[in-house]
Parts: C-alpha cells; structure tokens; sequence
C-alpha cells in the first residue's frame, strides 16, 4: 500500500513507501562507503583503547564514513550488554551481573584527546544491574574525565531513562554536561511494542526532571520514524516533548539492522521530514533537525551550539 501526500505547488511530492517485504533503499538513503585515512586512524584509536561506539554496536549508521572521516564519533559506555531490548536496536541484550568498569572514563577521556574532538557525544546501554544508581556514577565521571582532558570540549550525553529515578539523574546533572539527551523513539500508541523496558511516560518524566533539577540544562530527545507510526501521531509526541520543555529534537529514519528485526514500515521521504521539522519549529523548539539520514548525534555540535546560544 502506498500514501500519495498533497501536491504542493507544481511539484507532486513522493510518496512515502509503505515495505511490505524486502525492498531496496530509496536513493535518498544510498551513502558511499569511504574508508579513508581519518575513519581508519578512528577505528584504530578504538580498538587500541578498547573502546565502544554506538556508531558499530547498534546496527547499521549511514553516516559513520562521513562522521569518521570528520574524527567525530559517539562512544558507547558501561559495556556493550543492555539490560532492555528495543526491538529496533543490534546492540547485544543480556545479564552483564552488575559489574562496570570502573577505568571506562578516563580510557573515553584520553580516546577523544587523541582523536582531537572539539564536541563529544557520549552514549551508553542501559544496566538496571547496577543496583545503586544504575550506572549513572559512571555516566557523570565519564563527562568529567573529559574535560579533565580537554577543558575546551563540548560533551553531550545521551542516557537511557534511569527509571525516571531522580536521585540517579541528579548525578548526571550534578556533572553538567553541555547536552542531556535521552530519546523517546516513538510514538505512544506503539512505544510499548518497540521499547521493551521503557515507559513512554518515563521518558517524559525523565525530561521533564532534569529540567527541574538543573533549569538551565539543554536538553535533547529523537524520534524514529518508519517503525509503524503515522504523522499525526509523530506530531502529538513532538508536543509532548515540548510541553517537558525539551530544547533540541531529530528525526530520522529506522533502518532494520537484519532480518531478524522488524521490518521497515514506510521510507519517510524528505518532504515529509522537512514538513515534520518545520512543525516542530512552529512549537518553539530551539533546533529540529530532520531528515532520512539524521541520528541523534549526527551534527551534535552544531546543534548543542543552538542549545548554548539560544
């Protein structure tokens, strides 16, 4: 089945293509694979530190050869074993039995000095094993060790939603990162099916809480879209993330890591997700970026500089 959208002007738009099995990619979505010498010196300053970035571990990003290739990458803390399982996501589900590695920061820390990054994202899996604060001691350490490296680098994390638990996001807060991000990925109706483990509305409280701890926190949330949701409904959680006075929103693209994942519902075309980002603008937020190719760090620099200036 497919969704023929309005015409606008003389132009007809495309379509956005419902996938009812395998289908190749739209051209919009086709990127080169370029292994040159910065995404070669990136791999191996992470396998020399022993590091992960979400750039490998959570399936398919098309946009690591370029990011690479600009040294810029999002590294993927307290392991590679997540505790929940989105049905979106490659990353390894498990019981990594509550241990952390408590080195982890300061081997981040020295990895973004020797890359040279100016804006640093951090990511991590989330570890309900870790009875005290769920990791978040880590969380806070990393973005420390950073600027203990670097005094001059932006960091920006993206966590998971520590269950909404205050005390564990106040040590997050309490370490200031320059972005506090964490995604809703999807809508309402189908959160429940996608995020195995997450709350729609822990997420939101989650958001709304660093606000109350931290006021002048810049805050961050991401939507896929592709994944069974109808505009309508990308719109009504964008006006949810607003009403938590979040800052800054993308909007990209699901992409099935394999077949033993769901399959790709539509390919939003660019159209839409330029109407999308523009509806998202309407509602006062500081920056929407929007497209087929966006993820939640990519141009993370230019975006938290939104976040810092407006």
């Amino acid at each position: 089945m497919k969704r023929t959208l309005p015409i606008s002007g003389s132009r007809a738009r495309l379509h956005d293509a419902r996938v009812t099995g395998p289908q190749k990619k739209p051209e919009w979505l086709k990127v080169k694979v370029r292994h040159g010498e910065n995404f070669l010196e990136l791999r191996r300053l992470m396998r020399e530190h022993n590091l992960h970035t979400v750039c490998e571990e959570s399936g398919p990003c098309p946009n690591i050869y370029e990011c690479w290739e600009q040294r810029t990458a999002t590294f993927l803390i307290l392991g590679n074993v997540c505790t929940r399982r989105c049905t979106f996501c490659d990353v390894i589900t498990g019981k990594p039995g509550g241990i952390v590695d408590r080195d982890e920061p300061e081997r981040v820390a020295k990895a973004v000095a020797a890359v040279g990054l100016e804006y640093a994202v951090v990511t991590g899996v989330a570890r309900d094993d870790v009875r005290a604060d769920q990791g978040a001691s880590i969380w806070a350490e990393t973005i420390r060790a950073i600027r203990r490296e670097n005094p001059a680098c932006g960091v920006e994390v993206l966590t998971p939603d520590f269950r909404a638990d205050a005390s564990a996001i106040r040590i997050v807060c309490d370490a200031t990162p320059d972005v506090f991000a964490h995604n809703l990925e999807t809508v309402r109706r189908i959160h429940g099916r996608v995020r195995k483990g997450f709350s729609y509305d822990n997420s939101l409280a989650m958001l709304r809480l660093i606000k109350e701890i931290r006021p002048e926190q810049t805050t961050k949330a991401g939507l896929i879209l592709g994944m069974g949701e109808t505009d309508d409904e990308v719109r009504s959680s964008l006006r949810d993330l607003r009403d938590v006075r979040v800052d800054l929103v993308t909007l990209g693209q699901y992409l099935s890591p394999s077949r033993a994942h769901p399959a790709v519902d539509r390919y939003v075309t660019p159209d839409t997700f330029d109407e999308l980002g523009a509806y998202g603008r309407s509602l006062g937020f500081r920056n929407v970026t929007s497209g087929p190719l966006v993820r939640s760090s990519y141009h993370a620099k230019e975006q938290g500089a939104c976040g810092a200036t407006s």
